[in-house]
């Protein structure tokens, strides 16, 4: 079972050098006969004299480096996998860093049981001083979170920080939608992906063992940050989904408003926060839907 590491990166030369550092560690993919993708999206930071350092250094696997110019985390995935000669191919973004056992994991998973595609666990690690997370505030770091226990199970979704598919299931399904994710509408490739993944008929199963830590990047931290970032979940939503703005989304944004309210008056600041955030992707996505009826109705008139 041939292995293929995909990784899109755009201006995080610091966080892609600790992730490549957590590469070659990895258990598993040399007796794979693996390989890592990483693909430039574009950066203008140290990220190309990162990669050209990166790639003189002696490697138990194969470490390919590729360019794409079109921007946009979507494109730069697609681009990998055009590239990507592996019988599975296991995604992991730039801004993590891989446990040993990420590849040996992934790998017992697609041989051991029936599902297609397989999501790892996606926890919180440190900053860049070493800093580690606190467990009562993990909303305030805005980053992925991915933790449904210790057993092998069932799953629905896909989370791009930490995933891998079959060959056969990119075969079948095609490539990202360019619409979305990181340098597009900002969000939404990796959960539409799994959307047309369970619609061909393909499971996806959730592997506890597979485990990535991703970063801590004050930048992102506070509400500010996670206030634009639902925004942006809700523009993103809007392209891929079919949502009713009278029949969902206002339904929706009621309901989470009320919920919003009730949290604040309570004091339940962390409920509060978690239902602002729903408040604010219906908000976006009606935004979204509505945009979009505009573009259709000028476009009609001309």
């Amino acid at each position: 079972m041939r292995v293929s590491v995909i990784v899109p990166t755009h201006n995080r030369a610091k966080s892609l050098k600790r992730l490549l550092s957590s590469l070659d560690l990895l258990e598993g993919l040399e007796s794979a006969a693996g390989e890592v993708v990483v693909i430039d999206n574009g950066s203008s930071d140290e990220t190309r004299s990162v990669l050209a350092a990166e790639n003189t250094k002696p490697r138990k696997f194969p470490l390919q480096i590729v360019e794409e110019g079109r921007r946009g985390k979507a494109n730069a995935l697609n681009r990998g996998l055009e590239v990507a000669k592996g019988d599975v191919l296991v995604f992991v973004d730039d801004d993590v860093v891989a446990d040993r056992a990420l590849i040996s994991a992934h790998i017992e998973c697609h041989r051991t049981t029936s599902f297609d595609a397989v999501q790892g666990r996606v926890l919180p690690g440190v900053d860049d001083e070493g800093r580690s997370s606190d467990p009562t505030r993990l909303l305030q770091y805005n980053i992925p979170f991915v933790d449904y226990g210790d057993a092998t199970c069932e799953g629905h979704t896909l989370v791009g920080a930490n995933m891998s598919l079959k060959r056969k299931v990119v075969e079948r399904v095609g490539f990202f939608d360019t619409r979305l994710g990181p340098g597009a509408a900002g969000f939404g490739e990796d959960t539409e992906y799994s959307m047309r993944v369970r619609k061909a008929g393909f499971t996806i199963g959730y592997a506890p063992r597979a485990i990535a830590y991703h970063e801590l990047d004050p930048a992102r931290y506070g509400r500010a940050h996670y206030r634009r970032a639902a925004y942006r979940k809700g523009i993103s939503r809007s392209l891929y989904r079919t949502d009713s703005i009278v029949a969902t989304i206002l339904p929706n944004l009621i309901v989470d408003c009320t919920r919003y309210g009730v949290y604040r008056l309570s004091g339940n600041a962390e409920k509060a926060c978690e239902a602002e955030g729903r408040v604010i992707k219906w908000w976006g996505c009606l935004g979204g839907k509505m945009g979009q009826r505009r573009l259709i109705s000028s476009r009609g008139t001309t």
